[in-house]
């Protein structure tokens, strides 16, 4: 990408992966990919490879909010991605740096287990992500399970949405490749109901960092001015490309390809 004094910016308050298939490593490429600047806020050190996640360290709050207010005092932010979180405390500095910053978009990815299930946030950490971060939220982007954890009281993927967006979310969109169908489908939700629903080709592995790469693709074409409803499908097309491109290049899942459009600009000038 180009960079120049035009290109907006997105903070991104992100985990380390050390296989770069999903965390920060994720977010920079794709918003990079994606014609935004990625600055990174890293909350917490995960140890993992491509099969699962063996543990993590969270960030201290302090050292948090100082890593995002000094960027913020020197470059204006476009918009807010927020993924792994790692702590409740995590979750209060990172509240208290947003409340400043109201008229910047956030783009929330609630990380709460890994791909095999590994528990990511405990219950302290889901309950100050409900109370502190979804109020603050442009764009809530849950799988489907994550929807079901944080509205455990619904009974449909509908009310989950309804639930959190009663809890001050914007939008909602829940993705669907937990869910027992043929192709993946995914739907946003507003206040007003159901906005739209898409639907995509199941890919046919396992993919690591696909929630992380679509909550970054949101954020950048939210930084770059595009409307919501244009902005979530887009990223969808963007995420499904790069899993489609994927290559398993260790004994878990396969990484997917941020950089595919490279690919495909090389292909279209021979």
């Amino acid at each position: 990408m180009d960079i120049s004094e035009d290109t907006p910016v997105v903070m991104c308050f992100s985990g380390h992966d050390p296989t770069g298939g999903a965390g920060i490593h994720a977010d920079i490429e794709t918003i990079g990919s994606l014609g935004a600047y990625a600055t990174s806020v890293i909350t917490t050190l995960t140890i993992q490879d491509t099969q699962d996640v063996q543990g993590y360290i969270p960030i201290d709050e302090a050292t948090i909010a100082e890593q995002a207010r000094a960027v913020l005092e020197d470059m204006p932010v476009a918009a807010f991605k927020i993924g792994m979180v790692g702590s409740a405390e995590a979750v209060e500095a990172i509240h208290a740096v947003l409340q400043d910053y109201p008229d910047v978009p956030v783009i929330l990815d609630p990380v709460l287990r890994s791909g095999n299930g590994t528990e990511l946030a405990d219950r302290e950490t889901q309950e100050a992500i409900k109370e502190l971060l979804i109020p603050l939220t442009t764009i809530l982007t849950p799988n489907s399970l994550e929807a079901k954890a944080l509205a455990s009281e619904a009974d449909s993927l509908a009310a989950c949405a309804h639930e959190l967006i009663d809890l001050g979310a914007e939008y909602v969109l829940i993705t669907g490749s937990h869910e027992n169908t043929e192709s993946v489908i995914n739907t946003l939700y507003s206040e007003n109901g159901e906005v739209d629903s898409y639907e995509w080709d199941r890919l046919p592995h396992s993919y690591h960092g696909s929630g992380c790469i679509l909550s970054a693709a949101i954020a950048a074409l939210i930084a770059n001015g595009v409307e919501v409803a244009e902005a979530v499908s887009d990223a969808q097309e963007f995420v499904w490309e790069a899993l489609d491109s994927a290559s398993r290049l260790g004994m878990g899942q396969h990484l997917p390809n941020r950089f595919f459009w490279v690919e495909t600009e090389e292909s279209e000038d021979e």
